[in-house]
C-alpha cells in the first residue's frame, strides 16, 4: 500500500467530512427556509465527496471501511483543515467559512481533474460540478450581506477577520503533498494562493468589504494531525452512536 497516497486521500476526505458535519449542525437554523434547504444540500454534497475519498483510502487498506475511517479514528488521526473545524458562531461565520472553502475547492478540484490517479481524477471531475454551484451561492451571499444593512456588513466583516488566520493552512504543502506532486497525483497548494486571493479579494471588494491583514497562524496544522480546540467536541458528537453501538447496522 502507498502510505502517502492513503494520507493524501484522508486529507481530501476529512476536510469535506468535517465541513459537512458543521453544516449539518446548522440545519433548521438558517435565516429562512430556502436557505436552510440550500445549505443542507451543500452539506450533503460535501458528505458525498468525503465518502468517495474515504472509500478510496479504505480500499488501500484491506481491513478498513469508510465508516471505520469516519467514526473509529481518534482526533490525532484526522487530517482536516483547521478552517472547517471552526463552529457555527452565526450565519456570517457559516457563509464566510464556506466561501473561503468554496474558492479553495474550486481551484483544488480543477487541478486534481488532471491527476495521474484515475480515481482521484474521477472524484474531482464529479465534485467540481457541485463546487461551482457552491461557489456561486456563497459568493452571492457574501456580496449580499456586505451590501445589506450596517449590521449584516459588520457581522460578515467580523467573521472574515476572525477566520482569515486559518486560511494560510490552505496553501501549506507538507511532505505527503510534495511526494504526491512529484509523481503527478497531487497538486501544489502553495501554487493556488495567488488565484485564491485574487478571487476572494475581488468578491470582498464587490461586497464593500475589506481584505484583512495577513496574520501568520503559527500553530501546527490539521493535515499533520494537530487540531483546534473545537475538533474533539465535534468528534464526540459525530462518533457517539457508532462507538456506543459498534456492531449496529443502519
Amino acid at each position: 500500500m502507498n502510505q502517502n497516497l492513503y494520507e493524501y486521500c484522508l486529507r481530501l476526505g476529512d476536510s469535506a467530512l468535517i465541513l459537512s458535519q458543521r453544516i449539518g449542525e446548522y440545519c433548521s437554523k438558517a435565516p429562512h427556509l430556502e436557505e436552510d434547504l440550500a445549505i443542507t444540500n451543500v452539506g450533503l454534497d460535501l458528505l458525498g465527496q468525503a465518502e468517495n475519498f474515504l472509500n478510496y483510502a479504505a480500499s488501500l487498506k484491506h481491513d478498513l471501511s469508510a465508516d471505520d475511517l469516519a467514526f473509529k479514528r481518534k482526533e490525532k488521526d484526522f487530517r482536516s483543515l483547521h478552517l472547517v473545524e471552526v463552529p457555527n458562531f452565526d450565519f456570517a461565520y457559516v457563509l464566510a467559512r464556506q466561501f473561503f472553502m468554496d474558492v479553495y475547492h474550486n481551484l483544488l478540484y480543477t487541478g486534481l481533474t488532471e491527476s495521474k490517479d484515475e480515481t482521484i481524477s474521477g472524484i474531482s471531475k464529479k465534485s467540481i460540478k457541485e463546487v461551482r454551484y457552491h461557489l456561486q451561492r456563497s459568493t452571492d451571499w457574501i456580496i449580499r450581506l456586505g451590501h445589506g444593512t450596517d449590521e449584516s456588513n459588520k457581522r460578515v466583516q467580523e467573521a472574515i477577520n476572525e477566520l482569515w488566520m486559518y486560511t494560510d493552512e490552505l496553501f501549506y504543502d507538507n511532505e505527503v503533498d510534495k511526494e504526491m506532486i512529484k509523481i503527478g497525483i497531487g497538486i501544489s497548494n502553495e501554487d493556488l494562493k495567488n488565484d485564491w486571493l485574487s478571487t476572494v479579494s475581488k468578491t470582498l471588494e464587490e461586497g464593500g468589504l475589506i481584505v484583512p491583514e495577513n496574520i501568520v497562524y503559527t500553530l501546527q496544522y490539521g493535515k499533520d494531525g494537530f487540531h483546534t480546540e473545537y475538533m474533539g467536541y465535534l468528534l464526540a458528537e459525530m462518533q457517539h452512536l457508532p462507538l456506543l453501538y459498534p456492531d449496529a447496522k443502519w
